[in-house]
């Protein structure tokens, strides 16, 4: 079996810069490092990764804890950390912490046992005992998708504790909620809409919190009262859509336009709707946070915001390694822009265009569909 040694004979270069190339612990001129890539394969050379971590005390590994794998938008994000992760040389190790606090608690502690160099994880509605835990223990960590801003409810701000556990101390990679979110409420209120409802995702997740602001700003914007009688959780899975729809339309006053406030939920309200004989857009108006691969197949396509969900786990990847080589630097929270995808469930014709729409730009207006033109239920 080759060695090290072997790969610096045939490179033509020391040991040392062998592991330096190897393990990316300094720079190195590029033609040298390429010719010890060519040395390694070669020969076939393959890195003792246990002696390595026991010298550097590194595994070079990651720790993933994300809930609802099986979520496209998840799973997406899943194959950014993956691809981030192989591109530096390090492996990953997946945990699903189903969304419960005290479960999400005993994964991250197990992932930890294993000596993962650094953690990436999607937090719960209630993390405290995570962030207590990641705090004591000093886990370099990115909080994914969902931030925790300030310091976490009953460790006193201050305090040796706040100190050691508030969330300040994490790097966080989400993406932009607030403003797409509005964006979809103006673009239905421009098409005639004066009630417009919302599938809200689960309390206490930062996501549920800013796109709930984002709908009341898009409200704002286009001069419509806010009414909580509109406002619904389907606490982010499908099920819990059905019912909350289902609560919605039930009002003396339904909505005449909906948005969902992910992915998932908005299958549960498509079913509600369906369920009811109701047509979209012809009865009622759909628009969804979270776009997904089979949204541009249905009948009538899906307006929709795109996030970058690929990109948000290859950042956070980026983030974590920067945190690993620098672990003193300020703590960050890096935001990435969503997309605005125009198609045709919020009932503008299908203009045949399949293209996307930055969400910061403003495009023209389009016209109205008139079953909208004759007014909505106020």
């Amino acid at each position: 079996m080759p060695t090290m040694a072997d790969v610096a004979r045939s490179a033509g270069v020391s040991v040392a810069t062998v592991s330096h190339v190897l393990n990316g612990t300094r720079p190195v001129l590029p033609h040298t490092r390429q010719a010890v890539l060519d040395a390694v394969d070669e020969l076939g050379y393959t890195p003792n990764t246990l002696a390595r971590s026991l010298v550097t005390s590194r595994t070079r590994s990651i720790g993933l804890a994300v809930s609802a794998i099986s979520n496209p938008y998840f799973t997406e994000i899943l194959q950014g950390v993956e691809a981030g992760a192989l591109e530096h040389g390090y492996s990953l190790l997946i945990a699903d912490p189903h969304d419960d606090p005290d479960h999400e608690c005993k994964v991250v502690q197990l992932l930890h046992e294993r000596r993962v160099d650094g953690m990436i994880v999607a937090p719960s509605a209630d993390p405290r005992e995570l962030v207590s835990y990641l705090g004591r223990q000093r886990v370099p960590t990115v909080f994914l998708d969902r931030v925790i801003d300030g310091v976490i409810e009953g460790v006193a701000e201050g305090t040796a504790d706040a100190a050691a556990d508030g969330p300040r101390r994490f790097d966080q990679v989400c993406a932009e909620n607030t403003e797409p979110m509005a964006r979809l409420v103006t673009h239905l209120a421009d098409l005639g809409h004066r009630r417009i409802g919302l599938v809200a995702g689960l309390p206490g997740l930062s996501t549920t919190a800013e796109r709930i602001t984002g709908y009341r700003q898009g409200l704002t914007t286009a001069g419509l009262p806010y009414d909580d009688d509109l406002v619904v959780h389907g606490d982010s899975e499908s099920a819990g859509a059905e019912r909350a729809t289902a609560a919605l339309l039930s009002l003396a006053a339904p909505p005449t336009a909906l948005v969902t406030a992910n992915n998932a939920m908005t299958i549960g309200t498509l079913r509600a709707l369906r369920d009811r004989g109701l047509s979209v857009p012809d009865d009622l108006a759909l628009c969804c946070f979270d776009d997904f691969a089979w949204a541009d197949l249905f009948s009538p396509r899906l307006t929709a915001i795109a996030q970058p969900s690929r990109e948000i786990g290859a950042q956070a990847v980026r983030v974590l390694l920067e945190r690993l080589g620098a672990p003193d630097r300020p703590a960050r929270t890096v935001r990435l822009d969503c997309t605005f995808v125009h198609r045709t469930s919020c009932g503008c014709p299908d203009s045949g265009e399949r293209g996307r729409s930055s969400q910061s730009s403003q495009s023209s207006q389009p016209s109205q569909p008139s079953q909208f033109q004759k007014g909505s239920v106020s």
